[in-house]
């Protein structure tokens, strides 16, 4: 990987936010090895302004100068409309997402054989094999792409998620009063549905009466979720917090939750969730589901815990067993737990 970027001229295009942890990883490796660096990307919030103005960017910017194009997030939303102006260029795509898995078989936005799934995956496939490498997260992403879109297996690079370690690195910071003395777990994502996240809300709920717990909860959780837990004593809710302060809460949390825990999307299992980097930086224990892309980086020890995926029990099992707590039995799953369950109704997400 380091030597398709080593002493070249880079001109780095994302349409990501330019502080996304996947962009800055990219951005030091350019930094510390390329010759020069140019980056056309935007910092607005709403990604339609943000593509617009990387799209106006790109229009203005002269690219004679540059030997290597390094076309971060999305790059199918850039290299199939600037292929003439990137023509010449050596073009390196990270394709850390793929739009027809995300929207058709992830989240499940379109039908894979609908109009718009076909485009999507057109575009991916379109990406791929006008790309002279290809940057993947994973080696079960990369055999992903092989299979689903017939990329060229000799294009590929891996290159795992970093942590920015100037924001998460090991500290001592002390808990809240509402957590001092307890066995503190915490959980922050995006609220995408390959995380399974409810199953995790699920198992916080399930430990509610635990008075030596405390959970927090950090993501833009939908009302009818919130709605459910917000008489529970021992839980923290908070849709979102600022890196730094992300990282100081991990810091004095005791076991933190890592994912991806859902069973119905295929992607869940080809992807390493990044806020297991995230803890690994910090030297945090964590609780990771058993997929093959985890075992890529993580084996199973004291303070890194494997679980099936795809329920709520082995969540809360986990979390009990690590403290030495004594776990519920095979019986506990086969009751009635309606009144605890938060999934039996599959609230739709909100996003």
């Amino acid at each position: 990987m380091i030597a398709l970027i080593k002493e070249k001229n880079v001109l780095f295009i994302t349409t990501k936010r330019l502080d996304y942890i996947r962009n800055t990883q990219e951005i030091r490796l350019l930094q510390k090895h390329a010759a020069r660096l140019s980056i056309v990307g935007a910092d607005s919030k709403s990604y339609f302004f943000r593509l617009l103005r990387v799209y106006l960017q790109l229009f203005r910017t002269s690219v004679k100068d540059c030997d290597t194009v390094f076309i971060g997030f999305a790059p199918q939303l850039i290299l199939p409309f600037f292929a003439w102006k990137l023509r010449g260029r050596y073009r390196i795509v990270d394709f850390f997402v793929s739009l027809y898995d995300t929207f058709c078989c992830d989240r499940r936005v379109f039908r894979p054989k609908g109009p718009a799934g076909r485009l999507l995956h057109l575009l991916d496939a379109y990406t791929l094999r006008h790309a002279d490498a290809v940057v993947c997260d994973t080696k079960c992403h990369g055999d992903y792409f092989v299979r689903e879109f017939q990329a060229d297996p000799a294009r590929l690079h891996l290159l795992y998620l970093e942590a920015d370690p100037s924001i998460y690195r090991p500290m001592s910071v002390p808990k809240p009063a509402a957590a001092k003395g307890k066995h503190t777990v915490l959980f922050f994502g995006s609220m995408l549905p390959l995380q399974g996240y409810d199953l995790i809300l699920d198992a916080f709920y399930t430990l509610r009466d635990r008075t030596d717990y405390f959970f927090y909860f950090i993501g833009p959780l939908g009302k009818a979720y919130k709605n459910k837990v917000k008489d529970m004593p021992n839980l923290c809710l908070c849709d979102w917090l600022v890196q730094e302060e992300l990282a100081r809460h991990i810091a004095f949390s005791d076991l933190c939750i890592a994912g991806h825990f859902s069973a119905a999307a295929e992607k869940a299992a080809r992807t390493i969730p990044g806020k297991a980097y995230i803890y690994r930086a910090m030297k945090k224990p964590m609780i990771l589901g058993d997929t093959p892309a985890n075992h890529e980086l993580f084996h199973a020890d004291k303070n890194t815990v494997f679980i099936p995926v795809g329920g709520s029990l082995a969540i809360a099992n986990a979390i009990l067993s690590f403290f030495g707590d004594p776990v519920y039995g095979s019986e506990y799953a086969l009751q009635d737990r309606a009144d605890i369950s938060l999934c039996t109704d599959r609230i739709l997400p909100t996003e």
